[in-house]
C-alpha cells in the first residue's frame, strides 16, 4: 500500500522589489509565519503597514532558496540576471506579471536545478508609501515550467496558496495567461488611452472597440494552438470591468506618471503572434501604436 510522502520543510522565501501585489504577498505569507526578505535594488530594512499592522522585512541575502519575482514584464529578465549569483543550486523562482514572452526568455538562463514556475493572478493590491491595501480579493493560477520546479511542488504551492491564494495548480499555464492576456490587451491599454477607471469602459460607446479587440486576440490565441470562445471572452471581459470598475488599470497608473508600460507584453505580443501567423489585427495595432506613442511623450 503506497504511503503519502512525508511534508515538505517550507522554504525560506524572498520577494523582489517593493510593488503593490509582491508586498501583499510578503505580508499575507509573514502573517503565517514564513520567514521572509526582500530583494530590494538598494538593500535595506523595510517597515510597511497592513492590515493595522506594522511589519518588517529584512533584505534578501544568498543564498535564495525560492524567490517571488511579480515585476514589470520588461524587467523580469534583468531581475532574474541580477540574483542568479545568488540563487542555491536548486532555488525556485516564481515569475508573476501582466503579459507574455518571458518564460522563453528566463528558461535558458537558469541552471538545470533552478526550478521555474509562473504564477498568474487576479488579486487587486494598492501600495502608498510605507503601507499596502488588498484592495481585490481573487484568485491565482500556478504552473511548474519545469523538471525542477516539481521536485518541490508541494513547498512552493504552499507557500503560494497563503501568498495570493486560493491558487489553482494547472500542468499548463498558457490557456490561463492567453484568457488574462484577453482581458489585459483590453482594459490596460483602453483605460491608458482614456485616462479612467475600469469601470468607465461598462460604457456603450466602448462596446464595439471591445468586442473588436477580444476577437482578435482569440483569432491569434487559435492560431498559438489555445483557442478560446469570442463570445465567452468578452463576457469575461466585461465582468471584469464590472467586478474591478473602481480600480486605475497598472498601464493607467504608470502612464499618468511618466512610467513605462507593459504594452509590449501585451498588445505587442498579440501583435507579434499576430505577424508571426498572418493574421491581420488592426484594432491591436492601432492601439499598441497610441499607448507607445503616448508612452514616448510621457516617459
Amino acid at each position: 500500500m503506497a504511503q503519502n510522502p512525508a511534508p515538505q520543510p517550507a522554504l525560506s522565501w524572498s520577494i523582489v522589489g517593493q510593488g503593490a501585489i509582491g508586498l501583499l504577498a510578503a505580508c499575507r505569507m509573514q502573517q503565517a509565519g514564513f520567514d521572509i526578505s526582500l530583494w530590494l535594488r538598494k538593500p535595506r530594512l523595510l517597515t510597511i503597514k497592513f492590515a493595522h499592522r506594522q511589519l518588517q522585512f529584512q533584505p534578501a541575502s544568498a543564498p535564495i532558496s525560492a524567490v517571488l519575482i511579480p515585476v514589470k514584464s520588461y524587467a523580469v529578465t534583468e531581475t532574474v540576471q541580477t540574483l542568479l549569483p545568488a540563487m542555491a543550486s536548486d532555488a525556485q523562482l516564481v515569475l508573476s506579471h501582466n503579459g507574455m514572452g518571458t518564460i522563453e526568455q528566463v528558461k535558458p538562463m537558469l541552471a538545470p536545478g533552478h526550478g521555474l514556475w509562473f504564477l498568474t493572478t487576479t488579486h487587486g493590491a494598492l501600495k502608498q508609501p510605507d503601507t499596502v491595501q488588498h484592495t481585490g480579493t481573487g484568485s491565482s493560477t500556478l504552473a511548474a515550467l519545469n523538471n525542477a520546479a516539481k521536485v518541490k511542488q508541494q513547498q512552493v504551492l504552499q507557500a503560494m496558496d497563503i501568498a495570493l491564494g486560493p491558487v489553482t495548480l494547472t500542468d499548463n499555464i498558457q490557456p490561463a495567461l492567453w484568457q488574462k492576456l484577453a482581458i489585459n490587451a483590453v482594459i490596460n491599454p483602453l483605460t491608458a488611452l482614456y485616462n479612467c477607471r475600469n469601470g468607465e469602459l461598462a460604457a456603450q460607446k466602448y462596446h464595439q472597440h471591445i468586442e473588436a479587440l477580444v476577437t482578435e486576440v482569440c483569432k491569434v490565441a487559435a492560431a498559438c494552438g489555445y483557442p478560446m470562445s469570442a463570445h465567452s471572452t468578452l463576457q469575461t471581459v466585461l465582468r471584469v470591468i464590472s467586478s474591478t470598475a473602481q480600480n486605475f488599470s497598472s498601464m493607467q497608473q504608470d502612464l499618468a506618471h511618466g512610467r513605462r508600460t507593459e504594452i509590449d507584453a501585451i498588445t505587442g505580443y498579440v501583435v507579434q503572434q499576430a505577424a508571426h501567423h498572418n493574421i491581420s489585427v488592426p484594432h491591436n495595432q492601432a492601439l499598441l501604436e497610441q499607448i507607445l506613442l503616448r508612452q514616448q511623450q510621457r516617459y
